[in-house]
């Protein structure tokens, strides 16, 4: 390679790395912001929790809905229209000038166990609200530990790329002296060049991590700079540790399972009380008017304008095959649901048991890959050691740093992972919350 092509080579080269450390110390300048305030803004500006309220006071206003009607429902109207003869109703009520009625449920055993299911629906809508407002919290604190660990990696991939820099001007200057091969040169070139394509991946997650949590929480994406301290340490996890039954009691996809097969059930049982007897208050009012011909159709002097019935209506639904099979369609139903919270029981057991066993695997995981990167860190320091003595070569140096690279590299995505798996566990046992350190 002439020396103009290899002056331009570096220059682009440099180039490239001053784009990309300009774009990842963009933020640098921006008010770091702690984990905790991220989530308190990510449960405040979250569309996935608006929603979720939002289906809450649905189920809040069926609920009260059915439970309404046994309040009396007031109508005020008229019926205005001539008449020729006898007067005939208007739509099932007399001609009148004012025709005011009232009616509502008194004894009904359907409708009572009607508000019982809407109730236990909205309760069911206040446990999937927990379940949303747990999920958007652990999408945001995992986005927010993902995002520390690649901001921390990008710091040492730059480190990384300034010394494949500087081993690859080394290397041109020692072939162009007859010492190392091309093939040398073509290798630390390749170094480089992986170093240069890691770089590229970091900064491509950390742009689309940081655009997820300005999703999340509001915030403009080049404002956002994670705080690695102010996420918590997690808490140990013994392999003793009964944590599936704990997840069976804390959680909201049991809850609500369970809360949706009682609600089914109370609507079952209502069907089936719907072949029973009913009873509902009833009243009406009528101004009548001499236009309409009342007063022919009376004996002199007993018509009257002003004309009021108070009274209940008695109901015995003796015969009705098509609301007995409904009946039975709800049964089963209801037994179906009953069914699924069993199923769930044993998927959140199942799960709960997986993420335990997977925290104890990825620690002693971590332990190895943390060993590892000890070990190749101190042959690092001894080839160095060994290098300044004349003993070892600049290559023996770059093949130890490289090491060590890939070495601290696995490092990080273990123990990413290994706080990806905790976190999951801490939230099917329901202490994620208390871990963040927020209110409920």
């Amino acid at each position: 390679m002439k020396p103009a092509c290899r002056s331009r080579s570096r220059l682009a080269v440099l180039i490239s790395l001053t784009v990309i450390l300009a774009s990842f110390c963009g933020t640098l300048g921006a008010e770091q912001i702690p984990l905790k305030r991220v989530v308190e803004l990510a449960l405040a500006h979250s569309t996935t929790m608006q929603a979720s309220q939002i289906d809450e006071q649905r189920a809040f206003a069926s609920y009260h809905e059915a439970r309404n009607q046994y309040l009396p429902q007031l109508t005020v109207g008229s019926g205005l229209g001539k008449s020729y003869g006898y007067p005939l109703s208007l739509e099932g009520s007399a001609p009148s000038i004012v025709n005011t009625t009232a009616q509502s449920a008194l004894i009904n055993p359907s409708l009572r166990d009607f508000v019982r299911a809407a109730k236990a629906e909205w309760q069911e809508s206040t446990v999937q609200t927990k379940d949303q407002r747990q999920q958007v919290i652990q999408d945001t604190v995992l986005s927010y530990a993902e995002l520390s660990k690649w901001e921390t990696l990008m710091t040492h991939l730059s480190h990384q790329y300034e010394d494949a820099l500087k081993m690859e001007q080394i290397v041109n200057q020692r072939v162009l002296a007859g010492v190392d091969t091309p093939l040398i040169r073509n290798q630390a070139r390749l170094n480089a060049a992986r170093v240069y394509l890691h770089i590229s991946q970091a900064q491509g997650a950390i742009d689309v991590l940081r655009n997820r949590l300005s999703q999340l929480t509001g915030l403009p994406a080049a404002a956002i700079e994670t705080v690695p301290e102010s996420i918590p340490a997690l808490p140990e996890v013994k392999p003793e540790d009964n944590l599936a039954a704990k997840a069976a009691q804390e959680s909201p996809l049991i809850q609500i399972a369970d809360i949706r097969a009682t609600a089914l059930a109370f609507r079952a049982r209502g069907e089936h009380r719907a072949m029973l007897p009913s009873i509902d208050f009833a009243a009406q009012y009528a101004l009548l008017a001499t236009f309409n011909n009342y007063q022919n159709f009376f004996r002199p002097g007993s018509f009257q304008s002003n004309n009021a019935t108070v009274g209940v209506e008695i109901r015995f639904p003796f015969l009705n095959p098509s609301q007995h099979a409904h009946a039975q369609a709800a049964d089963a139903v209801a037994l179906h649901a009953r069914k699924d919270v069993e199923a769930t029981k044993n998927q959140v057991s199942e799960q709960t048991l997986k993420l335990q066993r997977s925290v104890e695997q990825l620690s002693a995981a971590q332990q190895v890959v943390d060993l590892e990167y000890q070990i190749a860190k101190s042959n690092l320091d001894t080839t160095q050691t060994r290098v300044d003595s004349g003993s070892a070569t600049l290559h023996d140096l770059d093949d130890a740093r490289n090491q060590a690279n890939e070495r601290y590299d696995a490092l990080q995505d273990t123990n990413f992972e290994l706080q990806r798996a905790r976190i999951s566990l801490l939230r099917v046992t329901g202490e994620l919350e208390d871990w963040v350190g927020i209110g409920k």
